[in-house]
């Protein structure tokens, strides 16, 4: 059996995000297996290759902010797509005390 990729150990966290929730570039980097992978956290949702199974809109950044650059139609998309899952953003940013996916690398 072939082992994963680093692509797709970030997909694979990606897709446990749930509905509602969003997680930061770092934490899913953390749970791939590297807490230095954020940036290519950021590549591999650029490139998803699955966009309705791969949830890339509920990644954010560290201080809760939406993507400029959301490859799958800009922070406009981002937004709504988060808003459609009851998801509060104001001013492009979520509140990650609220929003934020607690699941956490031990």
């Amino acid at each position: 059996m072939r082992s994963k990729n680093t692509y797709e150990k970030i997909y694979d966290v990606v897709r446990e995000i749930p509905q509602g929730r969003v997680a930061t570039y770092g934490q899913v980097a953390a749970l791939a297996g590297n807490p230095r992978w954020a940036r290519v956290v950021g590549y591999a949702l650029h490139v998803n290759p699955d966009p309705e199974g791969i949830p890339c809109y509920r990644v954010v950044n560290r201080e809760g902010r939406l993507s400029d650059a959301f490859a799958f139609g800009g922070v406009n998309r981002q937004k709504l797509l988060l808003e459609a899952e009851g998801v509060e953003v104001e001013g492009n940013c979520v509140k990650l005390d609220k929003y934020q996916w607690k699941k956490f690398v031990f």
